[in-house]
């Protein structure tokens, strides 16, 4: 059941926000309680789960603390959040996998909100560098394929990138 944002997490604007289903594998974009875009993603291949290490995607109320890749090319590979200067061939075809976990296009890192969940000790979604990103492995989108993150389509990334910001609420878990 989706929280009750305004309610739990009054500092910060909830007209607008992110909410991520992995049962479905999509990831919407809420304004004024209704989803004005949906888009295809990919949650962890381990599952879900908030703890260091796990490779799994963390749940609950998340924000977007940090925005990386203005202005780059669709495809444009990062290493360290910094670009590397290089386009990453986007695999289409389903299941193909490329040769290394690339993060491409934009990467919007997220923040767990809630103490003992997905914030501090061992389940600190930032410390655990979870991103929202885009993938050269878009062929696998809609399936669980990634180390923790949630893997966008480069254009889809990018449009999204363009709609929020830094301090957007990012919901993940079932609805």
């Amino acid at each position: 059941m989706l929280p009750d944002l305004q309610k739990d997490f009054p500092q910060y604007a909830t007209q607008r926000f992110i909410l991520i289903d992995p049962a479905i594998q999509r990831l919407m974009l809420i304004e004024h309680d209704q989803v004005v875009d949906s888009w295809i993603i990919s949650t962890a291949e381990a599952g879900l789960g908030n703890l260091n290490g796990s490779h799994q995607t963390p749940l609950g109320v998340h924000r977007i603390k940090r925005c990386y890749g203005d202005g780059a090319a669709p495809g444009t590979i990062f290493k360290a959040r910094q670009s590397t200067g290089r386009v990453a061939k986007t695999l289409t075809e389903p299941d193909a996998r490329s040769d290394a976990d690339n993060i491409t296009s934009r990467i919007l890192w997220l923040d767990g909100l809630q103490p003992g969940v997905n914030k501090g000790g061992n389940v600190d979604s930032f410390e655990r560098y979870i991103y929202i990103h885009g993938t050269d492995e878009e062929g696998r989108l809609g399936q669980p394929a990634s180390h923790g993150c949630i893997r966008m389509g480069n254009l889809d990334v990018i449009d999204l990138y363009e709609r929020v910001g830094i301090d957007t609420l990012v919901v993940i878990g079932a609805v």
